[in-house]
């Protein structure tokens, strides 16, 4: 069963190997990270990595039995107990309540491990997946989200408040 598991140096081949096999999926739905990202991976990954270890921010990748990653799961801008959620999954597991079941988790483990109360994240008004994703994972809309927010888009800013 695949499991999340938070974002280490090991992680890194697969990792790319998940951007570049789901490049032309996920540029459907949201702005390609374009070939800069790929040219500059490891420098990037590191750059992550040092985030994480700053407190900034937390990954997690959603790895499955044969060690290859179905999914990317980031708490960032952890600030006064509030966090940005983003997300993809691979193409070969949409549409099977991956994305939400991990969302609903990464929830879990955001007031677990980082002490966090409230979840935010942004999704632009053609992404219907995205939008059911978090609304099925506890998340109401609180307002719009303006196209700086979204890389040149207009949509919902959705949040979680993850207390009782």
């Amino acid at each position: 069963m695949p499991e999340l598991k938070r974002l280490h140096a090991d992680h890194a081949p697969a990792v790319l190997a998940f951007e570049l096999a789901n490049r032309a999926y996920f540029a459907a739905s949201i702005p390609d990270r374009g070939d800069d990202f790929f040219d500059q991976f490891t420098d990037r990954y590191n750059a992550l990595l040092a985030e994480q270890e700053a407190g900034i921010c937390a990954f997690y990748v959603l790895v499955a039995e044969d060690g290859s990653v179905l999914g990317r799961f980031n708490l960032y801008d952890l600030e006064d107990g509030t966090a940005k959620l983003g997300y993809r999954v691979a193409q070969q597991v949409t549409g099977r309540g991956v994305a939400t079941a991990k969302v609903r988790e990464l929830g879990r483990i955001a007031i677990a491990r980082h002490g966090l109360r409230t979840l935010r994240a942004a999704t632009s008004h053609d992404n219907t997946a995205s939008q059911k994703v978090l609304t099925k994972a506890g998340f109401v809309p609180v307002g719009p989200a303006i196209p700086a927010d979204l890389d040149g888009k207009s949509g919902t800013w959705y949040q979680r408040n993850l207390q009782p």
